[in-house]
């Protein structure tokens, strides 16, 4: 190599380095936008979870309904477990836990609302405890939703058959529900137990030092 003065210059292999790397800069997070939880390797988002609960509590809830509508009469009461548990044929016009009745239509297309958004959001969920909860949420609001869509009185109308009634009959000492509420309450608890331990959709927890930047 010839300098400005024509003198012979002789490049040392540690001034190649520095030049070879500014040359080629090493990747840098910020040059893969599209990195994230799901580019960790080994690692795969929970959606098999989810749905796979989600068809689990499905199944309960219309067997169990179907069970009941076969072998119950309206009405009629079963007392079981010593009069702990009390098995009967009420329909519910209302949200879980006969809630608010006279409002069908609008649970009706609530449940559709929440299933949609929950299946869209497994794509993106790596947290198993938010998979249990979404699975739960999701199978319990379909299992509902099925009903209101298929049974009388009519489309969007149906009520929901509920047939668990602890501690009395016809719901005298609690509101008479199914499965598929006992998944959506289970879930909605679950879901608020890790929102207040700050667990993300990812797994991942807020570090002390993000949490002092967002107080200040």
């Amino acid at each position: 190599m010839v300098d400005d003065g024509g003198r012979a210059v002789t490049r040392r292999p540690a001034e190649e380095n520095v030049l070879s790397e500014q040359s080629h800069p090493a990747d840098t997070p910020a040059e893969h936008p599209g990195d994230g939880p799901a580019a960790v390797p080994g690692r795969r988002p929970r959606t098999r979870l989810l749905l796979t609960l989600a068809a689990a509590v499905l199944a309960a809830d219309l067997a169990t309904k179907l069970l009941v509508v076969a072998t119950i009469e309206p009405g009629e009461d079963i007392r079981v477990l010593g009069g702990a548990l009390y098995l009967t044929n009420l329909r519910n016009t209302g949200a879980a836990f006969s809630f608010a009745e006279g409002f069908t239509v609008l649970f009706t297309l609530v449940a559709a609302v929440v299933a949609v958004v929950i299946v869209r959001t497994a794509r993106r969920l790596f947290s198993t405890g938010w998979a249990v909860t979404l699975g739960l949420v999701l199978g319990g609001a379909v299992g509902n939703l099925i009903d209101r869509v298929f049974r009388d009185p009519g489309f969007l109308r149906g009520g929901v058959v509920d047939f668990l009634s602890v501690f009395g009959p016809d719901g005298s000492v609690f509101p008479v529900f199914n499965v598929a509420d006992s998944a959506i309450v289970c879930g909605g608890i679950l879901g608020a137990l890790l929102a207040l331990r700050g667990i993300e959709f990812d797994g991942s927890r807020p570090t002390k030092e993000s949490s002092a930047r967002d107080v200040a």
